[in-house]
């Protein structure tokens, strides 16, 4: 059977990011097709096949529409921490096999065309591309999940976001993106019970991101005024700044911090906006003065190229490289800032406690601070108020 050039378009365009309703117009068409007699039993055959192939194309890419729409707004944000989480993890996968080709190595074609794919890649194409999920296997869904483990992730997110990429991974596998034998495999990518978790927690260094210490690393005025500050030119220097900013002065947990992307930030309004996964809300602060100075030089510094995330590592030369940051390697460069401070062992936890006790001190109210902090109840915000009060400020005495 000679294959027309329309049917052969049809049978050879890529199933994904395809014009679905003109696709499954033009199978339809194919049936349709006036010739010098009948259709054959082969040509009725093949153009039935491609109608069903287009047919699976539009049911594919609509899957993670008709999905999303079935869920609320707090179980989207939820996936989005997920996506955004692994959507990074992906970027760094790719910016690894970039470097490596840099150095020389032998890297076979199809990694740096993959790698390539990867490098802007965010949670917003994951959760509604399948394209998007080209490459993924069962491996890298494997190391991705332990890395959860090595940031310090509590097990029931582990568990939480494993369970969100899955779901996802067999929306991409039912539109073509993913082989069989693979999203089987990615399928059994398991999580972990109550008893296995805790006895995991128990041996693992890290039970969560910033960890809380029995008394938080004080600091000064003074200190956290000069760890906001640039310590140098380079963009590292911009970069710590930022961070420090973020910190001390708007109270963010390190796992929020480290999601951050750069449409987070809004520096024509001096805006920022940001996921609490703790409490399952999107929050918009008014960036401090500090905060906004630091954004702006970073931005302008942080290299073309660089993924979606906010963050970027650097090199010992203090220059920003279009890699992503972890969770885990903000808390290490807090750590090291802290040294140079004079405030050993500072963590980020550290810092978001200088932001309650001093804006408890300043004369926020318990339920301000609540909102503003991101927690759950009064309990914790109630704490650092009362800690700020002083006993006796209405007592009068006769001297």
């Amino acid at each position: 059977m000679t294959t027309s050039s329309t049917e052969g378009d049809m049978m050879t365009t890529p199933l994904l990011n395809h014009d679905h309703g003109a696709a499954l117009d033009q199978a339809a068409a194919l049936t349709a097709r006036p010739s010098a007699g009948a259709l054959d039993m082969a040509d009725r055959t093949a153009a039935a096949s491609t109608l069903g192939q287009a047919a699976n194309v539009a049911a594919g890419a609509a899957a993670f529409a008709d999905y999303r729409r079935r869920k609320s707004a707090n179980t989207l944000r939820g996936h989005g921490a997920a996506l955004d989480h692994f959507g990074r993890f992906l970027v760094g996968l790719a910016g690894r096999v970039e470097a490596a080709a840099g150095d020389g190595a032998a890297l076979d074609a199809g990694a740096l065309d993959q790698a390539a794919a990867w490098a802007d890649l965010d949670g917003a194409a994951l959760a509604s591309t399948a394209a998007a999920w080209r490459g993924v296997t069962w491996g890298i869904v494997e190391a991705w999940k332990q890395s959860l483990l090595q940031e310090g992730y509590s097990v029931a997110t582990v568990n939480n976001r494993l369970s969100t990429i899955r779901v996802y991974a067999g929306l991409a596998g039912r539109a073509g993106a993913i082989p069989a034998d693979e999203l089987t495999r990615l399928a059994a990518v398991g999580g972990y019970g109550v008893k296995e978790g805790k006895r995991l927690d128990e041996r693992r260094p890290r039970a969560r991101v910033g960890p809380k210490k029995a008394a938080a690393v004080p600091l000064s005025l003074d200190q956290a005024r000069a760890l906001k500050r640039p310590a140098d030119d380079t963009g590292q220097a911009a970069r710590d700044a930022l961070i420090m900013a973020l910190l001390l002065d708007h109270g963010l947990r390190v796992g929020e911090l480290a999601a951050l992307t750069v449409g987070a930030l809004d520096l024509d309004q001096g805006l920022m906006t940001f996921y609490r996964p703790k409490v399952d809300m999107t929050q918009t602060h008014r960036l401090t003065a500090a905060a906004l100075t630091a954004a702006r030089r970073y931005l302008t510094m942080r290299p073309a190229g660089a993924p979606a995330g906010l963050w970027v590592a650097s090199d010992r030369r203090g220059r920003l490289l279009a890699r992503p940051m972890s969770a885990r390697a903000i808390s290490k460069r807090v750590s090291l800032l802290g040294l140079d401070h004079g405030a050993a062992g500072l963590s980020p936890h550290d810092c978001r406690h200088y932001w309650a006790s001093t804006a408890a001190k300043s004369g926020t109210g318990v339920f301000s601070l609540r909102d503003a902090g991101g927690w759950s109840s009064v309990a914790m915000p109630a704490r650092y108020v009362a800690a700020a009060d002083i006993a006796n400020e209405g007592v009068i005495l006769f001297q």
